[in-house]
This record gives C-alpha cells, sequence and structure tokens, in this order.
C-alpha cells in the first residue's frame, strides 16, 4: 500500500485529523482553528507554527463566545493604587497552554500591545506574570485577545501549594548528587584498593555520609507517605519501598560499624532512591500537567446591578443578594437565583440547568429559573425570589473535595508482600540462627531476603506505566487530571451520557456554508452587526462561520433591535424566523433587507460526528450506554434511536437531582458520567468516574477525573483502549516480579544470596522492569500515521483560509 495511502489529512492549525470532505476541503477540523489561524497570520505570528507540537488541542468553540473579563478592569485599579508611580504587576491564571508555542505566542500578543512591559509566561504553573504602564495597557482587553486565541484568562489562585513534581525534582536532583559521589569513593575499592590504604577509612567514612544524605533527602519522601497511609489504614505502596530502603541501609551501616566489607553498598541504595523517586516524579508530573490546562480558580461571580428603593444602583456579588431585590441582568449573563421577570418578554437559555437545547421565552410575571443565560439583546429587570444559599445554581457550582488516590490492587500486593516476606523472613532468621548459631550470618540472611524481595520494582513501573498512558492519551485530546482515575476504570460497566452539548455541539450546525460564502460585503457586514455579540445559539452559529470565513467586518452604524421569539433588526436589515420581516414560506433563518430575502440559512442540532460509531463499539466491548438528559422526552427517544439505542436507554424531562437519584439506583459503583453543564453537577458527584468535553465553564471541570476536546467522543473509546494496554502491561510487570521474588527470596532463604549482591539485584531488578514497561506501553503511542493537508498556504500579504476570504476585506 502506497505511503499516502495509510495517512490522513490533519488540521493545519492543532494537526487533529480532518473528519469529513468539507473539512479536507478547507484544510481545518472546525471554525474554530480556522479562525485562530487567521488571526496569527493577520498578526504576523505565524512563526508559532513552527515552534508548535505537531499535535495540539482543537480550538474551542467558547472563542466565538462573549466572556465578561469587568472584574479585570476592578483588578487593574487596585494594583495601580498599590503600585504607586511603580509598574503596576499582577499574576493572572492562564488556561490552554499546551507547548512551548503557546508560551512564544501569548508573549509576542502581550508585546503587540500600548503599555505592555514584561510578561512571563509559566507554563508549568499555568499562570503568568505581568507589568505594564498605567494609563495606557488594558488588562481586559489584553484578556479578551488571549481568548480570541482560545487562551482563557483567570484568577491567580496564591494560596495553591506548591506542585509536589517540583519538591521531586529537587529530591531528583540531590540525591543523583549524593548517589554520584559515594560511587566517587566506593569505585577504588572495586578495583582492588586495599583496606590498608591510607585514604581507605575516609573513602569508606563519606560513602557513609553520602549514602546517609540520600536516605534523607530522598528516602524520607517514602517515609513520610506510608506513615500517613498507616495513619489512615492504608497500605501504601512507599511501605515496602520504604522496608527496602530501611533494610539495605541498616545492613550497609552494620557492615561498616564492624569493618565487614561485604554488608557495605550504600552505592546501590542510593541508586534505588534516584529510581524510586524518578518513577515518582514521571507519574505526578504527567497529572500536574494536565490539571495546570485548567485554571486553578475560575473569574469572580459576576456582579449584578441591583436597583435600590430610591432609584440608585449598586454591584452585588450573588452571595450577597436578598429577597425582594430588584435586580438588571445584561445580556450573556447568569442569573444566580430563582426571580420573575418584571420588564418586557425575554428568551433565555436553559441548556446549562436542565439540558433544553431551544431557548424559551419569558414573560413578564413568570418566574425565570437560577442558572438561566439571558439571550435577549436588551437588558431586564427580575425581582429575587431566594437568597443565594437557596439556590440551585449554588449548589451545582459547589466544589466538592476530591477523595485521595487509592489503587486496590496494590494495596493487595503490599500486603501479600508484607504478610508474606516478614513471615519468610522471621522463619528464615529462626531456622539460620537455632541451626547454625552465627548470628552475623543470621543476619545476613535476613538482610537479603528483605532486600531482594522488595516489590519497589512496581512501586517504579505502575506510576510509569500510569504516566506513558496519560501521555499517549493526551496526543489523542484526552487528559486525566486525577490519577486515581486508573484503578477505578476497570470497574466501569455503564457508560451515561448528557445530551446537549455532550451527544450533540453546543451550538447549530450550519448545512449551507456556500450561502454564507457568497454574501456580498454589505451583507456580510450586515451579518455580523446583528450576530455579533448575541449569545443566542443561531447567532453563535453564524457568527462561529462568518469570522472562520474572513475578518469582522466593520459593524453598521445604529441600534439593533430585538423582537423575543422572532429576531433581530438594524434599519432595513432584519434576521429572523420566515414571515417577520420577510416572506413566508422559507425553511430556516432569513436574513433579509427590507421585504426582499437575502438569505436562508438552514441550522440544525448536530450529533458529534462520531457519536453513533463510538457508541457502536463501546457496545461491543461491553458497556450499557444511557443518555440522562433534562430535554423533551421525544427529543431524547429521537437521539437514541438516531445513535442505534434502545428507547429504554433514553431517560428525558430530568432535573439534576433526578439525574444523581437515577445514578444512586441504577449503578453500583460501575458508572462513567459524560456531561458539559451545569445540571450535571449532581450527577457527577453521585458517579463512580467522571469526564468532560468542555473546560471554560469552571464547573464539571473541576469535578471530572479526566477531559476530552475536540467535536468528537472518540476520546472515551481511546480511554479505554489505552486503559487496557496499560493493564496489560502492569499484570506482565506483577507476573514477572512473583516469578522474580519467588527466586531471589528462596535463593536469599538457602543463604545462597549475600547482602551485596541483593543490594545489587534490587536497582537491577527496577531497570529491567522499565525495560518491560516501555515494551508493553509501545501500542499506546500507535496512532494511524497523519499527513498535514493540503490546503491553502499563505501567499505574500494574504492569507486563504476559506473560500473567498482576503485578510482586510470586508
Amino acid at each position: 500500500m502506497p505511503a499516502a495511502a495509510q495517512t490522513k489529512p490533519v488540521c493545519r492549525h492543532c494537526g487533529a485529523p480532518l473528519p469529513d470532505e468539507a473539512a479536507r476541503t478547507s484544510g481545518f477540523c472546525c471554525a474554530g482553528c480556522a479562525y485562530v489561524y487567521r488571526l496569527v497570520h493577520e498578526s504576523g505570528l505565524e512563526g508559532y507554527y513552527r515552534i508548535k507540537d505537531d499535535l495540539t488541542p482543537p480550538v474551542d468553540a467558547a472563542v466565538f463566545q462573549t466572556r465578561d473579563f469587568d472584574w479585570l478592569d476592578e483588578l487593574q485599579r487596585e494594583a495601580e493604587a498599590v503600585a504607586g508611580s511603580d509598574s503596576p504587576r499582577t499574576i493572572l491564571g492562564l488556561q490552554g497552554i499546551s507547548c512551548a508555542g503557546c508560551v512564544w505566542l501569548i508573549e509576542k500578543l502581550f508585546t503587540q500591545l500600548p503599555g505592555a512591559r514584561r510578561i512571563n509566561v509559566n507554563a508549568q504553573l499555568g499562570e503568568m506574570e505581568l507589568s505594564w504602564t498605567a494609563g495606557e495597557f488594558s488588562l481586559a482587553g489584553f484578556a479578551r485577545r488571549l481568548h480570541a486565541f482560545n487562551y482563557l484568562v483567570g484568577p491567580h489562585d496564591a494560596e495553591s501549594a506548591e506542585p509536589e513534581s517540583r519538591g521531586l525534582v529537587r529530591r531528583i536532583g540531590l540525591t543523583t548528587a549524593f548517589a554520584l559521589n559515594v560511587m566517587l569513593f566506593t569505585l577504588p575499592s572495586y578495583f582492588g584498593m586495599e583496606e590498608t590504604f591510607t585514604y581507605a577509612g575516609l573513602f569508606g567514612t563519606l560513602s557513609l555520609v553520602f549514602g546517609t544524605l540520600s536516605v534523607l533527602a530522598g528516602g524520607g519522601y517514602f517515609f513520610q507517605r506510608a506513615w500517613q497511609g498507616l495513619r489512615f489504614g492504608i497500605l501504601h505502596i512507599d511501605l515496602p519501598i520504604s522496608l527496602g530502603i530501611v533494610g539495605a541501609y541498616a545492613g550497609s551501616l552494620y557492615g561498616w560499624i564492624v569493618g565487614h566489607e561485604g554488608y557495605v553498598y550504600f552505592d546501590f541504595v542510593a541508586t534505588f532512591i534516584v529510581l524510586m523517586l524518578t518513577g515518582r516524579w514521571a507519574q505526578v508530573a504527567a497529572v500536574e500537567r494536565n490539571r495546570r490546562r485548567l485554571l486553578a480558580l475560575q473569574p469572580r461571580p459576576q456582579h449584578l446591578t441591583v436597583i435600590q428603593s430610591d432609584g440608585t444602583r449598586q454591584r452585588l456579588a450573588p452571595e450577597h443578594l436578598a429577597v425582594g431585590q430588584t435586580l438588571e441582568l445584561r445580556s450573556g449573563q447568569i442569573l444566580p437565583v430563582e426571580a420573575t421577570l418584571e420588564s418586557g418578554a425575554a428568551e433565555f437559555s436553559l441548556a446549562s440547568i436542565n439540558g433544553e437545547a431551544a431557548p424559551r421565552a419569558f414573560s413578564a410575571g413568570q418566574r425565570v429559573p437560577a442558572g438561566s443565560l439571558l439571550l435577549s439583546r436588551i437588558a431586564v429587570r427580575l425581582t429575587a425570589r431566594q437568597a443565594w444559599s437557596q439556590s440551585l445554581l449554588a449548589e451545582l457550582t459547589a466544589r466538592r473535595s476530591e477523595d485521595a488516590a487509592r489503587h486496590p490492587l496494590l494495596e493487595r500486593i503490599v500486603q501479600g508482600y508484607l504478610i508474606g516476606i516478614l513471615v519468610i523472613a522471621a522463619g528464615a532468621g529462626m531456622a539460620w540462627g537455632f541451626g547454625t548459631g552465627d548470628l552475623l550470618h543470621t543476619g545476613a540472611v535476613v538482610t537479603a531476603i528483605l532486600v531482594v524481595s522488595c516489590p519497589c520494582a512496581i512501586g517504579l513501573a505502575f506510576p510509569l506505566a500510569e504516566e506513558m498512558a496519560s501521555v499517549a492519551l493526551r496526543r489523542r485530546g484526552v487528559f486525566v487530571r486525577n490519577p486515581s482515575l486508573w484503578p477505578r476504570l476497570q470497574r466501569v460497566r455503564k457508560m451515561l451520557f448528557d445530551k446537549t452539548g455532550t451527544l450533540t455541539l453546543e451550538t447549530p450546525v450550519l448545512e449551507n456554508p456556500a450561502v454564507l460564502a457568497g454574501l456580498d460585503d454589505t451583507a456580510r457586514q450586515a451579518l455580523f452587526t446583528l450576530v455579533q455579540d448575541n449569545p443566542h445559539p443561531v447567532s453563535q452559529c453564524l457568527l462561529e462561520n462568518l469570522l472562520a470565513l474572513g475578518p469582522a467586518p466593520k459593524p453598521l452604524p445604529g441600534e439593533v433591535i430585538e423582537e423575543v421569539g422572532s429576531g433581530v433588526a438594524i434599519g432595513d436589515w432584519s434576521l429572523g424566523r420566515p414571515g417577520w420581516r420577510s416572506p413566508a414560506g422559507a425553511f430556516g433563518t432569513v436574513l433579509a433587507h427590507g421585504p426582499r430575502t437575502i438569505a436562508v440559512f438552514a441550522l440544525r442540532d448536530a450529533v458529534r460526528q462520531d457519536a453513533a460509531d463510538e457508541l457502536r463499539a463501546l457496545a461491543t466491548m461491553g458497556f450499557a450506554a444511557h443518555i440522562l438528559s433534562g430535554d423533551d422526552p421525544p427529543k431524547v427517544r429521537a437521539l437514541t434511536r438516531e445513535l442505534g439505542l434502545p428507547d429504554e436507554a433514553g431517560h428525558g424531562h430530568l432535573t439534576p437531582q433526578a439525574k444523581a437519584d437515577w445514578l444512586r439506583e441504577n449503578t453500583r459503583e460501575d458508572a462513567l458520567m459524560l456531561g458539559d453543564g451545569m445540571n450535571d453537577s449532581l450527577a457527577f458527584d453521585a458517579a463512580y468516574c467522571r469526564g468532560t468535553p468542555v473546560v471554560h465553564r469552571g464547573v464539571l471541570e473541576q469535578k471530572a477525573d479526566f477531559y476530552y476536546l475536540g467535536r468528537g467522543i472518540g476520546g472515551i473509546l481511546a480511554l479505554f483502549a489505552v486503559n487496557q494496554v496499560r493493564r496489560r502491561t502492569e499484570w506482565a510487570i506483577l507476573i514477572f516480579s512473583v516469578v522474580y521474588n519467588v527466586l531471589a527470596v528462596g535463593f536469599a532463604a538457602a543463604g545462597h544470596i549475600n547482602p551485596l549482591v541483593a543490594a545489587v539485584l534490587m536497582p537491577a531488578n527496577s531497570l529491567f522492569t522499565l525495560a518491560l514497561v516501555s515494551f508493553g506501553m509501545r501500542r499506546a503511542f500507535a496512532p494511524p500515521e497523519t499527513k498535514i493537508a493540503p490546503g491553502p498556504e499563505p501567499r505574500g500579504d494574504k492569507v486563504v483560509v476559506g473560500p473567498g476570504f482576503e485578510p482586510g476585506k470586508a
């Protein structure tokens, strides 16, 4: 087969495989990637594509959505007041960094703004420190600029603890230096240095000193964790690692004290500690890398304008709202508490709280539930009917403390090891002691058993296998943020999906993009004016496709008016349902100029492109799929049939609490819940495992065990496929470890292995186990070959991204 036939074209921006012929024609997997690709070139920063990784996460649809950055204006005023005559500075959280190219791009975007002075992007911590010239620079403007490039700015988490990986790196550095020094002073003895040599005693003492420092600096990490586990009744893998370190060090110390060279092996002890710390760092760093892609803290809750009885206005945080207060809600804001609509009719989206995909119109006097998103362009007034503490939104957004990572298989291994090896060591000690009366030799046998039998290879190999699995998944757009997910995945038998935003896309799909591409400049200008800053799903879809074609046109002068349930208009231009300001009879959303129809856009709620195929593949693996939705049962039933699921697998009209109750009644720690909105928050709390495809809302991503990016759900199948490779690898390691320990312990108990040989076997066993991990996990890194999609290339000062696109031409 030709090489070209074995490859798949990939997106020109993110490197993801292109899903269909339309994408292969444009060269982009989604409108978001086309949009950001164009912005990068328009900004003169195409060098980003020479620096970035080959595969990065696709652009989130959130780049087209308006986000509130007013909290940054307040933060900037505070920073400038504190700085006085000096340059103000601040630290902000940053979401979306995936490679060195991202750091370069963010720094370049900063330097292009007036008043920018210095910026330091810390990819490891997911934050940036910046300073600026007061009066010339806008923090909110910079945040909006980054948002357009798929980076999200949030508050800095000043109370967050130092990443564990940093402490491990310091320990690895220290123990490596100590191990090298131990080897330096031990090496002469291997080349025949006599005990009578003048500096032999000094060399031995220095080996003891550096070996002791290695135990204190590196072994202390395992000692502390093992002790904490025992305090809480957990047999942690660090317990046998600690016993192995203590046994090996104690034997070496005894040999040094009595002057018996055959017992002294500080060099192997120090090397072993470095290997154990390196394996632990690999596991911790992989999880931290995925977690720091998300904001540690979300922006402060949006302040709402409260109308006082005397007509004055006051800005209050949601937690300070009281019953009876009059609130003013702007377009795109979320209602934090249940309230009564006082002004005229308005449209709200309830998708995030009950899963309804279609907007709902409310009239004056009706109750609007907490969590509703205002879609109307004009501000509305409402009267609060409850305090924040009683609000459904407060319950849905409450943080859940994460359980400490537990690994049942490892705990059983540790328990079996401790019981078995201590019994064997005690039995061998009594047999040799009573049989020979030679206490020195008896001590050597017991020490050799404790050292050679240590399951430390598992303590190194299991974390490394998990780290390699995380890396393999990251290349497929799946990010594991909770290490306890791995042992729990094996028990999953039920896959529970939310409908809107999880199995379907967040915004409708434009079925006739050629109509949009064929608009003349004036029509595009009018359409952009009507859909910009409009959170309505139809407007979001049209804006997304419009910006993917070319630069944002200049808005038309005038005020956009809205008629709830019909559409929006400015002057003679209108966008809405057929028959409103255009002739009836069309099917779709009509752009009209006066009575003349200019374009009819066909939009539909689209199932994620690979959902049906992935669900069939999951079914062949033995998983039962269910859809839990707040949407109408007929819509849920239609989706289950479209996906090839039985009717009884679809459950509609479920409130957030009803979803959680369904999980508790129908699952037994065997369910994986996948959702995207606040209405899935309580179900997440009740689920055994949880994942989300959405990371820009600040709710579920902080509760999820993993998150996956892109327009499909293939990441879920990849998660289980890679987990199978990991489990097979770990079982192979376990079998090898059992065979090794049976043979090694048998020879040690028979007196054929002295402590020095045992100390040599200990790191050698670890190194061989690492080779098994690398060999076993290689299948996780075997995705289909890819090639860059044929597509438009930059030509001179123009970059052609889609049909009819020319930068600077409106």
